[in-house]
Order: C-alpha cells, then sequence, then structure tokens
C-alpha cells in the first residue's frame, strides 16, 4: 500500500499528554490498516517552543525517529538531545516526553506498536 501526503489524515493537537503548544500529526496509516497491534504511525511536527507532555508505555513500545530538527528527549527524569537521523525507543511501563527547543520545526516520525 502506497499513501501520497496529500491523502493522509492531519490533526492538530495542543497540549498533547499536557506539553505545550501545538502538535500537528500526520497520520501514515490507521491503526486498522495494520495486521499488528498498532496504535499509532504518524508523523509528528513540533513548532519551535512545543512539546509533548511525559506520559508512560504500558504494554505498548514507542519508536521515535527523528527526521528533522533538534530536541530534548525527557527519559525517566534524564534530559538527552536528539537531532536528525536519532532513534528513540521507550516502552516496558517507562516514560518519556520530547520538546522543541531549536529554531526550526521538529519532525519525528511516531510508531506505537502493542504487545497484545
Amino acid at each position: 500500500m502506497i499513501r501520497k501526503p496529500s491523502e493522509m489524515n492531519v490533526e492538530t493537537r495542543e497540549n498533547m499528554r499536557g506539553g505545550t503548544g501545538p502538535v500537528t500529526l500526520r497520520h501514515y496509516f490507521a491503526p486498522a490498516e495494520f495486521g499488528a497491534k498498532t496504535r499509532l504511525c504518524a508523523l509528528l511536527t513540533l513548532p519551535p517552543g512545543s512539546s509533548i507532555g511525559e506520559h508512560a508505555h504500558e504494554g505498548e513500545d514507542e519508536v521515535y525517529l527523528i527526521l528533522r530538527g533538534t530536541g530534548i528527549v525527557t527519559e525517566q527524569k534524564i534530559e538527552r538531545r536528539v537531532s536528525a537521523g536519532d532513534a528513540v525507543l521507550t516502552g516496558r511501563g517507562e516514560s518519556h516526553a520530547i520538546a522543541n527547543d531549536g529554531a526550526e520545526p521538529l519532525e519525528v516520525a511516531a510508531f506505537v506498536i502493542l504487545y497484545v
């Protein structure tokens, strides 16, 4: 299956997971389109100053692929800088947050896969 950007569902969430500012989600595919148990497959765009608040992943894993920009990922209260080319894996009850502290949009491909 191939989906062009113009065919993708786009939504904007304000203060996502208790974060600040807007986050735009461009859904590559809907969960029902997968054979595997998947909750999210989307491009997240965080404008400068926006963030996704700290949240835990129980019974699922989340992968972030940093495509553009720079930011700060907080995992278990430890902050680390991320930039294009970096990958982040969070799951097994662990928590994380991400913030764009840069001058350009932070683009992140995000995938949430369920255990069962």
